[in-house]
C-alpha cells in the first residue's frame, strides 16, 4: 500500500435526501441510549466508510430541519463532510461513481423505516441547514369512518368529529405572513419565536393518495419548537366550531402560549420538502442566514433555522 496522499485525506461534502417513518424514532437529533434518526443514519455512514477501522471521525450529518418524535418525512436533506480515500474505497473494484456505490451499500446497512434516496456531490457553498429558503410539511387528518383507513393510521390523526374544511382554510389565511409566533411554539431560552409563515392553508383533496383527508400544507422559512402542530390544533378548534374563525389570529396577536391551541399528536405531520436556491446562491444565502441569528429584527430577538413541527 502506498504513502496516503493529500488527497484521499481532505473531505467531501455530500448532499443526502432521505425519508423516514418517524414512528420509532425519538425524533431527528443523536440521544444517548435512544433511537433516532441521525443516530442510525450516522452509524450507518460509519459501517460503510468504515470510519473506525481507518482510523477516521465518525461522520457527522447536519439536517435541514430537525424533526421532532413521532414525525415523518419524505423530503428531508442533510450533508455529511466526508474523507475522500473512504468515499472511493466504498466502490471496491468496481467501476461505479464512488456516490452511486455509497447510495448502494447504505441501502444495505440502514433500517428499513429510513431510507437514503440520493446522495450527491454537494455544490460550494452548500450547507443543508443554512442554505435552505423553505420548509413545507403536510398534516393529514381523517374525519369520516367511511374514509377511515387502518393501514394510515400511522401517518393521519384520526379526528371523531366532522371539520368545516373551509373555515379552517380562512383561518389560517390569517396567520400567513411575518410574526412573532411565541403564542405557538414551545418556548426555549434564548431562542427567537419570529417566523415567516409563507403559507398555511387546509384543503380536502377529491382525487390522489390524500383523496377525502383533510390536509394542511405549511410553509415557511423556518419553524420553532412545535410551532406546526399547534396551529393545526388552532384550526382543528375552528373546524370543530367551537372557536370562530377570528380566533387563530387573535392567539397570534396575544404573543402568549394558548391552551386551547392544543398541540396535535406528531404521527399526522410528514416534512414534504426543502428548498434551495441556485447554486451560485448557495453560499451567499447560508452567511446571510447565520447573521440573521445574531441580527436584531422586528422586536429585537435575533433570527434563527428552526426545528420542525
Amino acid at each position: 500500500m502506498g504513502p496516503v496522499t493529500g488527497e484521499e485525506t481532505r473531505t467531501v461534502r455530500l448532499r443526502l435526501d432521505l425519508a423516514y417513518d418517524g414512528g420509532r424514532f425519538a425524533g431527528w437529533a443523536r440521544q444517548p441510549d435512544l433511537r433516532t434518526v441521525q443516530g442510525e443514519l450516522e452509524a450507518g455512514l460509519s459501517t460503510v466508510l468504515r470510519s473506525a477501522p481507518r482510523g477516521d471521525p465518525r461522520p457527522r450529518v447536519t439536517v435541514a430541519g430537525r424533526t421532532d418524535a413521532g414525525v415523518h418525512a419524505r423530503g428531508q436533506v442533510a450533508h455529511v463532510d466526508v474523507v475522500a480515500g473512504a468515499l472511493t474505497a466504498v466502490r471496491g473494484r468496481s467501476d461505479r461513481d464512488d456516490v452511486d456505490a455509497l447510495l448502494t451499500r447504505l441501502a444495505g446497512v440502514l433500517p428499513d423505516d429510513l431510507v437514503v434516496r440520493a446522495v450527491h456531490r454537494a455544490p460550494d457553498g452548500f450547507d443543508a441547514r443554512f442554505s435552505a429558503l423553505r420548509r413545507r410539511y403536510a398534516y393529514r387528518v381523517c374525519d369520516d369512518p367511511a374514509t377511515r383507513d387502518p393501514l394510515r393510521r400511522g401517518w393521519v390523526l384520526w379526528h371523531r368529529r366532522p371539520l368545516d374544511v373551509a373555515a379552517m382554510d380562512a383561518a389560517a389565511g390569517t396567520l400567513v405572513g411575518r410574526h412573532d409566533f411565541a403564542a405557538y411554539c414551545k418556548p426555549r431560552p434564548d431562542a427567537t419565536t419570529i417566523r415567516t409563515l409563507e403559507a398555511f392553508g387546509w384543503s380536502r383533496p377529491d382525487a390522489g393518495p390524500d383523496a377525502g383527508l383533510v390536509v394542511a400544507h405549511v410553509q415557511a422559512d423556518a419553524f420553532c419548537h412545535s410551532m406546526v402542530r399547534a396551529l393545526v390544533g388552532a384550526s382543528l378548534a375552528v373546524g370543530e366550531g367551537r372557536r370562530p374563525v377570528t380566533w387563530p389570529r387573535e392567539i397570534l396577536d396575544g404573543r402568549v402560549r394558548h391552551g386551547g391551541a392544543t398541540v396535535v399528536p406528531a404521527h399526522g405531520l410528514t416534512l414534504e420538502e426543502v428548498t434551495y436556491p441556485s447554486d451560485d446562491e448557495l453560499a451567499g444565502r447560508a452567511e446571510q442566514t447565520r447573521a440573521r441569528r445574531s441580527a436584531a429584527d422586528l422586536s429585537g430577538p435575533p433570527l434563527a433555522p428552526g426545528c420542525c413541527g
